[in-house]
């Protein structure tokens, strides 16, 4: 049994501030995200469904193809699925399922309900694959997310570069109007920008490809080579984000600190015409923010003369960074004011609360790590994730906790390893959490809740979904197998940092780590608001006798067995006046 005596102060974490500061949106402190990945989350129009011909590849799928039914088991395989491999993962990047921006709209109340006042869409521009990470356009939503795909297309067909050729299309304006829906609910929108690369078919690379070095934009992309027409070998090659041939990256102006002339200006208009889409001068009908996809492999000099251009159509608008280590100085450099926070949240989370591999005392450490690194306002916004489309669920984590023997990756804890987070690795369990996996979980939610930072839910997470990484942590919303106890679990906790200010934008301090044990405790403050949160990993029950506790009372516990005295093993509770 563990006894934490608050009276000693094992790491102090104030809210301190850097040197230097970019403007960070006051809005952004109250936000709970939610991350929707667009095919997979809702589909409210099946007449607007994928069909073989909008695939990447549809010569590499048979004539009987078709949209899989949203509830069909995953493992369930098609018939036109068997037809193209015996193997059953050889076929999941040409499922599509349907998911499009009326399935958000119809589930915007059941978000307002949940406690998000914030969503983070993956990429929802015109692309062939499912994640859309190969976008054809960066100025038209992808017209199978709207009501006219067909109607779509051909308005496109008829377009060039410059905005003045540019039209509203259906999917367009649905976009627009599900903004006018979610504005009126007060739930901010932010979007994925691809700055780094396109698909081959995106219009420009299109051009390419059939012009060569004729292409008006033939500077766009980074061409090692074209092709030599006295030859009867095609030469033409580029650079692919990775190496991938189907993510052709942009080229950089010649002093390598910007993107090239082209493909920056085309950025430019794009950003402005979802900022303010009806071009007044007035932003409130655009979106919010945007969230930058590899935006370490994008210049500086892009950044920094991006925010300068988008800032002057949004002063408040918000930009987070995708960076997997420490980001403080990125941020700095770039001129972002926020990052998902894989470094400073996702990875310690992993390696205390999740695999109990490290103490809470190190855990504190690591914490406070990221933390002192950043500004007070960015500490404040940083976008606070466990899993998402680029890891294994957060439910597969837990159950995976003691699936291997040891790490590969000390410091990262295997967070997002290629071959530990596979659901084909011998070894991974590819089932749902068991009963004390449970409990780990609700007290990962209430830690998401109440530290500092926005907490983002990871779209299905807060059901009860589990799936190893991509493609299993990619399915179909199980609207239909929703785990009740696990919904309101998150809830509850999202209704915590709701109702109390301190967890949105107070200060933190950790009073104890039960002196190298299992038990972290906290404090948020704000004002005369005050609040402690302890949490117990250990395997038995902890135990505490403390003035800290004075004129507090239990407001939550994930266990119902807690009390201002004890906490049981694997549980956590918040205390406040």
């Amino acid at each position: 049994m563990a006894k934490i005596h608050f009276s000693i102060v094992v790491v102090s974490i104030l809210l301190t501030s850097t040197t230097y500061a970019v403007h960070a949106p006051d809005w952004a402190k109250d936000i709970v995200w939610y991350q929707i990945f667009p095919e997979r989350f809702a589909n409210g129009d099946p007449s607007n469904d994928p069909t073989r011909a909008s695939l990447s590849e549809p010569q590499k799928v048979p004539h009987s193809w078709q949209v899989t039914d949203w509830d069909t088991d995953w493992n369930q395989r098609a018939e036109w699925e068997q037809q193209v491999s015996p193997h059953f993962h050889d076929t999941l990047q040409n499922r599509r399922y349907g998911g499009d921006l009326q399935g958000v709209i119809d589930k915007l109340d059941t978000l307002k309900k949940l406690g998000i006042n914030g969503i983070y869409f993956n990429p929802i521009f015109y692309a062939d694959s499912l994640h859309k990470y190969d976008g054809n356009s960066f100025h038209h939503i992808d017209p199978h997310f709207g009501p006219d795909p067909q109607g779509d297309l051909a308005l496109i067909a008829k377009e060039t570069s410059s905005p003045r050729s540019w039209q509203w299309t259906a999917a367009d304006k649905l976009f627009l109007e599900l903004l006018k829906e979610a504005k009126a609910r007060d739930i901010r929108v932010i979007i994925d920008g691809v700055w780094n690369h396109t698909g081959r078919d995106f219009f420009a690379f299109a051009d390419i490809r059939s012009k060569f070095q004729k292409s008006r934009y033939a500077r766009w992309y980074d061409i090692t080579t074209f092709d030599d027409p006295r030859t009867a070998r095609n030469e033409f090659d580029y650079n692919g984000w990775y190496g991938f041939s189907s993510l052709p990256e942009f080229a950089n102006d010649p002093s390598g600190q910007n993107l090239a002339p082209g493909p920056k200006r085309y950025i430019f208009n794009a950003s402005k015409r979802w900022m303010d889409p009806n071009d007044d001068g007035d932003a409130s009908d655009g979106i919010d923010g945007w969230r930058l996809d590899v935006a370490e492999e994008v210049p500086h000099g892009f950044w920094q003369e991006w925010h300068t251009f988008i800032r002057e159509i949004n002063p408040e608008v918000f930009t987070s960074a995708e960076i997997w280590g420490s980001s403080a100085d990125f941020l700095r450099d770039a001129h972002f004011n926020s990052a998902m926070n894989y470094s400073g949240f996702a990875i310690p989370v992993k390696g205390w609360l999740i695999d109990a591999k490290i103490n809470s005392s190190e855990f504190a450490q690591r914490l406070k790590a990221e933390l002192q690194s950043h500004t007070a306002d960015t500490q404040h916004i940083l976008q606070n994730l466990i899993d998402s489309h680029d890891t294994q669920r957060v439910a597969s984590a837990i159950a995976n906790r003691d699936s291997f023997a040891e790490y590969k990756n000390d410091d990262w804890f295997d967070y997002d390893d290629g071959e530990r987070v596979n659901a084909r690795t011998h070894g991974y369990n590819k089932s749902a959490p068991d009963t004390n996996g449970r409990r780990i979980w609700k007290m990962l939610a209430l830690f998401q809740a109440t530290y500092v930072g926005a907490p983002m839910i990871y779209y299905g997470t807060e059901i009860g979904m589990w799936g190893a990484d991509d493609p299993e942590d990619r399915m179909p919303t199980a609207w239909a197998r929703i785990d009740t106890e696990i919904r309101d679990t998150y809830q509850s906790t999202l209704g915590l940092r709701h109702k109390y200010g301190a967890l949105r934008r107070g200060d933190f301090k950790v009073l104890d780590t039960g002196n190298g044990s299992h038990v972290f405790a906290f404090e948020r403050s704000l004002n005369d608001e005050r609040l402690v949160i302890i949490l117990n990993r250990g395997d038995s029950e902890a135990t505490f006798s403390s003035d800290n506790l004075d004129g507090l009372r239990l407001v939550y516990a994930t266990d119902s067995r807690a009390s201002n005295k004890q906490l049981p093993a694997l549980s956590g509770a918040v205390f406040a006046r």
